[in-house]
């Protein structure tokens, strides 16, 4: 490993480091506390993204589980063939798209609009196809990402990853979420081990 790449490696957490303490000087609190009121009355959420945004929402529907909110992830390729039979009126309806243009999105948005869902867009562009349709925005600021190119999905994941977790403690406390809840549905693991132990 030469001295430039682990000059790169410290640099890309540094970016990354910033771009979650970013959040705090331009997060919209109204529209985040919109977010996790929906969130929270819904009776199931829908999570969608491409690419690496998919594997953030992805990972935000499994959280959502675990704090007892039927939840799951709704893959666009699978959406535009029949998936989208699951959105139904008053859903709320989750997507993440940095550019908010992303185009295997925009007929799955449009359909959801259609059926009355509740969008919550979680991008940065608010000149977007996305945002002009959402009901409730989460804006991201990106100053760059974390790769000598700026083009990989580093600073932008990691800060919707964040922006997610925030909801989801938000969530918690908003529904009175307690430890005896995860215990029975998280039985494996060490987790599983400490909040199930054998008697």
């Amino acid at each position: 490993m030469t001295e430039q790449a682990l000059e790169l490696a410290i640099a890309s957490i540094e970016i990354e480091s910033k771009a979650v303490s970013d959040i705090l000087g331009y997060l919209d609190k109204e529209q985040f506390m919109r977010a996790v009121e929906a969130i929270s009355k819904c009776s199931k959420v829908i999570t969608c993204g491409s690419g690496s945004s998919g594997i953030a929402a992805k990972k935000f529907a499994h959280s959502l589980c675990c704090v007892e909110k039927s939840a799951h992830f709704l893959s666009p390729a699978e959406a535009v063939h029949g998936g989208l039979g699951c959105v139904k009126k008053d859903d709320v309806v989750i997507f993440v798209s940095r550019g908010g243009r992303t185009v295997e999105l925009l007929p799955i948005i449009d359909v959801c609009e259609r059926k009355g869902a509740t969008i919550i867009a979680i991008t940065e562009n608010l000149d977007s196809p996305l945002a002009r349709t959402a009901d409730i925005i989460v804006q991201l600021k990106i100053e760059k990402e974390s790769d000598k190119f700026n083009v990989m999905a580093t600073s932008s994941f990691i800060a919707t990853i964040a922006m997610f977790d925030a909801i989801l403690v938000a969530i918690m406390e908003v529904t009175d979420y307690q430890l005896d809840q995860f215990a029975p549905i998280h039985p494996g693991g060490a987790v599983g081990a400490r909040l199930n132990p054998i008697k």
